[in-house]
């Protein structure tokens, strides 16, 4: 088997190349030359530079920001990034937190949510693994207790990467004590 770009797609990786080439701050780029992870600052400035293109969000569909890429384009888009190297969309915002809520959350949380995952207005975190249990998730002991319009947590997290910037978390959390262990968990938003 032979891959090869076609025309469109090697004119769309000069065009990112371009792109990171005029607007990467050399800063930012000589740090992470030097192997040194960016800034907070650093990552939120670049997301923005990429959100304003409509690249923030490269598997977002259109409506919700997303550029209507090709897996292709996509590839190339990711591959130039680490080429350059530059700042990667925030992965917590962009490819975890983002995608639950554009498939699955309402309205009033796209609307919210959404926009400011992208431009990185709020910086997420995930709270998946926990002492003992790692990512196990059939192991998952925080819970959450729904009381009226919210739910009262209990439990810890461990690896919350990033979360010394983090603005918001989203958890994995047990809602159904009486379901299987595979069961009975909810996504919070918090």
């Amino acid at each position: 088997m032979e891959l090869r770009f076609n025309e469109a797609e090697i004119a769309f990786r000069q065009e990112v190349r371009d792109f990171i080439a005029k607007e990467l701050p050399k800063e930012t780029h000589e740090r992470m030359l030097a192997g040194k992870s960016p800034t907070k600052q650093m990552v939120v400035d670049w997301q923005r530079k990429l959100n304003a293109k409509g690249w923030a969000v490269p598997e977002w569909p259109v409506e919700w920001g997303g550029p209507g890429w090709t897996l292709g384009q996509r590839y190339i888009f990711r591959e130039e990034l680490q080429q350059a190297p530059a700042p990667q969309p925030l992965a917590f915002n962009t490819n975890m937190c983002g995608p639950v809520i554009a498939e699955f959350g309402t309205e009033e949380q796209k609307k919210r949510f959404l926009p400011r995952m992208a431009n990185l207005d709020d910086w997420w975190c995930q709270g998946f693994s926990e002492p003992g249990a790692g990512s196990d998730l059939a192991g998952l002991k925080t819970r959450a207790v729904r009381e009226g319009d919210h739910y009262i947590v209990n439990g810890q997290k461990t690896w919350t990467t990033l979360a010394q910037h983090a603005d918001w978390i989203f958890l994995l959390v047990r809602t159904d004590p009486n379901a299987k262990k595979q069961e009975g968990i909810s996504f919070l938003l918090w």
